[in-house]
């Protein structure tokens, strides 16, 4: 699919006019969020990136927008559900992590169905130097268009995140951020075009890039 990144964006500002709202007006004071962010030096940064700020704001939405080479989509986070995690995935679309980067796992099977991006190197390497808990209640639960954080383990949040193109039977153990409010059509032309592996869990057929993010 050949379309300019200016095409693109005007795109995704077409498909969230029907779904965004006016902002109402800033209270005098907001609930934060305390957050602990550790260095990884056994796993430094794949791309420059400071730690982010220890206090995050505990309420409100965020609207990230993504576009890829298959199309674009839109994220509502919320800061809300998952502070800390929505903190730094602005953080890191602010310090341009996720530009010009690579989504290595695309999963269709009986079980999963998601596409896996924010690692820089490969599927679960390059990450950005840190890590942060989990935001999880245990209730977890995710449909189709939800957005949450990949981790090997408790408490090792970083840049890894996925999207569930069709559902996910997995255990509540990962971060919510959001649900895609606009361009889940992008998602289903991604799994049309195939997984370069016969269990349908591995790498997209075809190469899968994010070429920006931007938040607001």
């Amino acid at each position: 699919m050949k379309r300019s990144i200016p095409a693109l964006i005007a795109a995704v500002l077409v498909a969230t006019t029907l779904t965004t709202t006016t902002a109402s007006a800033a209270p005098t004071s907001r609930p934060v969020a305390k957050c602990e962010f550790t260095p990884t030096p056994e796993n430094p940064a794949a791309k420059p990136v400071r730690v982010p700020s220890p206090v995050a704001r505990a309420k409100g939405t965020v609207d990230v927008y993504f576009v890829t080479n298959y199309g674009p989509f839109v994220v509502r986070m919320d800061r809300s559900n998952a502070p800390c995690g929505v903190h730094n995935f602005v953080h890191l679309v602010k310090s341009r992590f996720y530009d010009a980067t690579q989504c290595f796992r695309l999963t269709n099977s009986s079980r999963l169905g998601v596409l896996q991006c924010g690692d820089i190197y490969r599927q679960e390497e390059g990450g950005p130097g840190y890590k942060f808990p989990d935001e999880v209640t245990g209730q977890e639960t995710y449909p189709r268009g939800t957005v949450a954080y990949g981790n090997q383990g408790p408490g090792t949040n970083g840049s890894e995140f996925f999207v569930v193109h069709s559902f996910a039977n997995i255990a509540p153990n990962y971060t919510v951020l959001g649900h895609v409010i606009a361009g889940m059509s992008t998602f289903d032309r991604m799994v049309a075009a195939g997984i370069a592996d016969p269990d349908q869990d591995g790498p997209p057929a075809k190469p899968i890039r994010i070429y920006q993010v931007w938040a607001r």
